[in-house]
């Protein structure tokens, strides 16, 4: 906590303020000396020629008294600890020893000695043993040059904390089920609840089978380098790869079109960052499930050389309800009939999938100038009084035909409609319709018929 010792604020010069056990205004937090007047140094940049190593402020170790300045921590026994400090003599050559183990039985585990013309930066681990559940990180002033007590060991841009470990929290709005057509948003979002930055982020999530990506939905909800982002590679921080079907989201602080920036913990930024991109729903997917997971890869660059490190999110489940192509096709025997003559019409319905159609059921009503005679369903039931073929449930790939007769009665164009409907969507409903228009004609008129031989009346 305050590593580089930005708390409290020192605007120039130099300012002594009472440790983290003193519950006054303007104290020093997490931050705790051995001086018996619990005072601690900070010198703010550039005062008396010292730059600051991280930031703008920096500590001295001895502040009115050769003193040792710690913090308690809670640690998990086992875990692997780094760290990393800045260390600078002020009137020559200074030496600070690192301590750390539990509180009152802590082990040196390094000496730094460095002259006041460049700050030193040292680096290490320490892993904490069994049954150590706090940890104490004490910087002690072993000698300083002038031999002054107040004066000597200035330390700063400390750190003591875990790897960095990135989590990944998928989730697909709105939850479901869904429809073939509908949009699915994929929300993630990367925390990073270890002690160190997560260095070079990058995340990657392909596109699940079974959807299309939706140009222009790419965007940074939140974290650094928030906003919309365009589709194609090189102009921002994400983009999509059409040939990879994925996107790239390059995410932290100082990321670029060309790599990944960093991630701080969650002590620093608690809600971490989160992106998230847009897809359609196939009819390839109705009637099944849509699952995604996405990764992300990043650096540790806490020890010596990087190390490459991997997070997978949960999986995204929505559920996709089905849905079934129905087709209607429908003639008629003849196009032109006399009033009085019969029409046969021949209506077929058909499913093309992906899924079983259920209720399917086919409105054909006889308009005004054709009488119902009789109907002959290859599956279901016709209804002469609404209209309405009852046909039932259709597998994939399966038809149902109706022959349905009927009279003419009165002149001019008939046109019959029939139309298909189903429980399931129908991704392709301009087909579910079909018409067929008979003309019919007025009846013949016959001559007056001869007089029977003999006769003489007509």
């Amino acid at each position: 906590m305050n590593g580089s010792f930005e708390q409290p604020t020192v605007t120039t010069g130099v300012g002594f303020f009472p440790d983290a056990s003193q519950p006054q205004p303007n104290h020093v937090p997490g931050w705790l000396t051995t001086a018996p007047d619990h005072q601690i140094e900070i010198w703010h940049d550039g005062f008396n020629g010292v730059p600051a190593a991280v930031g703008t402020q920096f500590a001295e170790l001895n502040a009115n008294f050769v003193s040792t300045l710690y913090q308690d921590l809670a640690t998990t026994p086992g875990a692997v600890l780094y760290w990393r400090l800045y260390h600078r003599g002020r009137l020559g050559q200074d030496t600070m020893a690192l301590d750390i183990g539990a509180p009152g039985a802590v082990i040196e585990q390094r000496q730094f000695t460095d002259g006041n013309t460049a700050w030193g930066f040292y680096t290490g681990t320490y892993t904490v043993p069994a049954g150590q559940t706090t940890t104490r990180f004490a910087f002690r002033s072993v000698s300083a040059a002038g031999g002054n007590q107040g004066i000597g060991n200035f330390l700063d841009g400390i750190f003591f904390g875990t790897a960095p470990s990135v989590t990944l929290t998928k989730e697909a709005i709105p939850q479901g089920p869904l429809q073939v057509g509908d949009a699915i948003t994929y929300r993630i979002t990367a925390r990073n609840e270890g002690g160190g930055n997560a260095e070079a982020l990058v995340l990657t999530d392909t596109i699940p089978a079974g959807t299309t990506y939706l140009p222009g939905s790419l965007r940074i909800t939140n974290g650094p380098n928030a906003g919309a982002k365009t589709d194609p590679a090189g102009d921002d921080q994400a983009s999509f790869d059409p040939a990879g079907k994925r996107v790239v989201f390059n995410l932290g602080n100082g990321a670029t079109s060309a790599q990944g920036g960093s991630l701080p913990n969650t002590d620093t930024l608690p809600n971490g960052t989160t992106v998230e991109y847009r897809v359609t729903i196939d009819e390839a997917s109705a009637g099944g499930q849509v699952a995604n997971t996405a990764t992300a890869t990043y650096e540790n660059r806490l020890g010596p050389t990087p190390q490459p490190l991997t997070a997978t999110s949960n999986e995204a489940d929505t559920q996709v309800l089905p849905a079934a192509d129905l087709s209607v096709t429908k003639s008629a025997d003849t196009t032109t009939v006399t009033v009085g003559q019969t029409v046969t019409y021949r209506v077929t319905v058909r499913n093309a999938g992906p899924n079983t159609a259920t209720g399917v059921t086919v409105t054909d009503a006889l308009p005004a100038g054709l009488v119902f005679i009789s109907a002959t369903a290859a599956a279901g039931t016709y209804n002469p009084g609404t209209g309405q073929w009852t046909v039932g449930t259709l597998a994939v790939g399966a038809t149902a035909t109706l022959t349905l007769r009927a009279k003419a009665t009165t002149t001019g164009p008939v046109t019959n409609t029939a139309t298909a409907h189903g429980n399931e969507k129908d991704p392709h409903p301009e087909n579910n319709t079909d018409s067929v228009t008979v003309c019919v004609k007025p009846a013949p008129t016959c001559n007056p018929c001869p007089p029977p031989s003999g006769c003489t009346a007509p």
